[in-house]
């Protein structure tokens, strides 16, 4: 039986606030902007911190249709939008930001049944707007992450909006459930509710490198990796991490390149080594259309409009819940 009595425990550092658990231990940095380190088991999942997404590859569509070049600014608000402002609660009860030498008047035994973190991020568009990103922890190490988009009149349609994660290996592959094959939204009906395996972090060998590998509706994803780079763990068992849908499901990614990797290579032989993990969790994906590739747009109702608001969240598994 669960005890009830389990909490966090609670590091109040100069410039970071660690989250502390059984099995679990995460670094959030106030100068990073964000989640710094995600342990499970004593395992590393972040290589950077998770910053909101703006931008999906550009596709032979998009290179017809001329919308790369009218939402281009999302592409350096993908590569370069700041954190501006910073928030902590516990319990519910929002603090005086715990930076040095603020932090000095906590204990190194404090505790709490949840903390939440808001990283407001500034983007670097004309005009600009904000995207908030809220880390809730529990006691089991579960995080619940909402994003919060402000609309702006005058700026031009999203790509896409998710939060992007960079993991510091190869994984060995992913299974989740949601609609088979690769999917989008306006590329859905063929796709058949089920789980599925892929094996390593496929990537569509088109002749010139784009989108690819989306799957929408989906409501969970375990992503299992085999290898760190910590030189001082030899464990080359599997392990894994796990996201699951919050209110709504999601649409995400799995590949071993970020966007910007892929929009910056001409031809497959241009794409760098593959060394990490990138997944990026989606709350909204613009269409790929595929009318024609000499202009037509995507349909309407497969536009995502930066105009207007939109928030998405999503969870991350504590590490008790892989053994459920």
């Amino acid at each position: 039986m669960a005890t009830t009595t389990t909490k966090l425990h609670v590091i109040y550092g100069d410039t970071t606030l660690g989250l502390v658990g059984e099995h679990f231990h995460y670094i959030f940095s106030y100068d990073q902007g964000g989640l710094e380190s995600l342990q499970q088991y004593g395992k590393e999942w972040l290589y950077r911190t998770p910053k909101p997404a703006f931008w999906r590859a550009t596709t032979d569509n998009d290179r017809g249709n001329h919308f790369s070049a009218h939402a281009a600014m999302w592409l350096g608000a993908d590569l370069f939008s700041p954190c501006t402002d910073i928030e902590v609660a516990v319990n519910g009860q929002v603090i005086t930001l715990p930076v040095a030498p603020e932090n000095n008047r906590y204990s190194d035994h404090e505790t709490a049944d949840t903390v939440s973190l808001t990283f407001t991020y500034t983007t670097t568009t004309v005009p600009a707007t904000t995207v908030e990103v809220v880390y809730t922890v529990d006691a089991t190490g579960q995080l619940t992450i909402q994003e919060n988009y402000t609309g702006q009149p005058g700026l031009p349609e999203l790509p896409a909006l998710g939060l992007q994660l960079i993991a510091p290996t190869m994984a060995i592959g992913f299974s989740y459930q949601g609609l088979s094959g690769e999917t989008y939204p306006d590329r859905m009906a063929g796709g058949i509710p089920g789980t599925y395996k892929v094996d390593g972090l496929p990537v569509t060998p088109y002749l010139v490198p784009q989108e690819n590998g989306m799957h929408m509706q989906t409501q969970r994803v375990t992503v299992t990796r085999q290898t760190t780079l910590n030189n001082a763990d030899p464990d080359q068992q599997a392990f894994s991490l796990t996201v699951q849908q919050a209110d709504e499901p999601f649409a995400f990614s799995c590949l071993p390149y970020t966007a910007a990797e892929l929009e910056n290579a001409t031809h497959q032989e241009e794409l760098p080594p593959a060394r990490r993990t990138v997944l990026t969790i989606y709350g909204a994906v613009r269409g790929v259309g595929g009318i024609d590739s000499w202009g037509a747009d995507v349909e309407p109702e497969y536009h995502i409009s930066a105009e207007t608001g939109h928030s998405f969240s999503f969870k991350i598994a504590g590490p008790d819940e892989l053994n459920h």
